[in-house]
């Protein structure tokens, strides 16, 4: 079978190009023996994410059903013709990923059919889900089997996944309102987003990316790169949204450039070889 794994891996690495270029960047400087394992992750979440997020034609909540029950078979039959899911199964048996972890996800994934705006309890229940238990995942590996480090990094990696996913949130505020309907922050109104409220929720971000850096920098040397990457785009991109009024979050989405990112690639990656992070 090592030519169908290698090959249902390839797949994951290739969904992951086509979707993110900034995620990819983040990977390929990574360990090398990293790199397949969070691919296979990344192609597991995008998929469940284009089921509620774009295959409007179809009944979303049946192939979500679907994804989960042919998920959860490949992890205990050990395989899977589903290319995404056979390479996801693999991590999730080689790493021993918790199985409640895909449960949340999976659960966030189905919030987002039938949930448009949300209470202070029902935001955080949906950022744990959605994106939380993802760096869980994703530290499972960087862990490698080493238990007394995964649980010393739970918390830090649950704050860096939960700014990654506000800073998403708030980038993308217009199209979640516009295409979908969605206003994830709780208690704002999208037609009347004030200076206050965007205020407060930088706050929080900002909070969440303080508690966060500590615990990257005490990833194994394999990984700490590739995620202090993540967390130095994703610090930029907040400072971007930062520097701009509400109105203007309201009508554009920002970005950073992909020459800025292959520029601060390269700055990252020369600060790592002199042990300078």
């Amino acid at each position: 079978m090592k030519l169908f794994d290698q090959t249902t891996l390839e797949c994951s690495k290739l969904i992951t190009q086509r979707y993110s270029t900034s995620f990819t960047l983040g990977i390929r400087t990574l360990h090398k023996k990293l790199h397949f394992p969070i691919y296979a992750i990344y192609g597991f979440v995008r998929y469940a994410d284009e089921i509620v997020d774009t295959f409007h034609s179809k009944d979303k909540l049946a192939l979500l059903d679907k994804f989960e029950h042919d998920t959860f078979e490949a992890i205990s039959e050990k395989i899977s013709l589903n290319p995404v899911l056979h390479a996801f199964q693999l991590v999730v048996n080689q790493y021993q990923i918790d199985h409640q972890l895909i449960k949340a996800f999976l659960h966030s994934m189905r919030l987002d059919l039938s949930e448009t705006s949300y209470n202070q309890e029902g935001y955080e229940e949906y950022i744990y889900g959605s994106a939380e238990v993802v760096g869980l995942m994703c530290l499972k590996v960087f862990c490698n089997g080493n238990n007394h480090l995964y649980e010393e990094l739970v918390p830090p990696a649950k704050k860096l996944g939960a700014a990654f996913q506000k800073v998403n949130f708030i980038r993308d505020i217009k199209s979640d309102y516009e295409e979908r309907g969605r206003v994830y922050f709780p208690g704002v109104n999208f037609n009347d987003f004030s200076l206050s409220a965007k205020e407060a929720i930088e706050a929080d971000i900002q909070h969440d990316f303080d508690e966060a850096l500590a615990g990257i920098r005490k990833l194994p040397a394999e990984a700490r790169l590739g995620v202090y990457l993540a967390y130095r785009y994703y610090l930029k991109l907040f400072k971007k949204i930062k520097a701009c009024p509400p109105q203007r979050i309201k009508e554009e989405r920002i970005r950073i450039p992909d020459t800025r990112k292959l520029t601060m690639l390269l700055g990252i990656y020369f600060r790592h070889r002199i042990h300078a992070i």
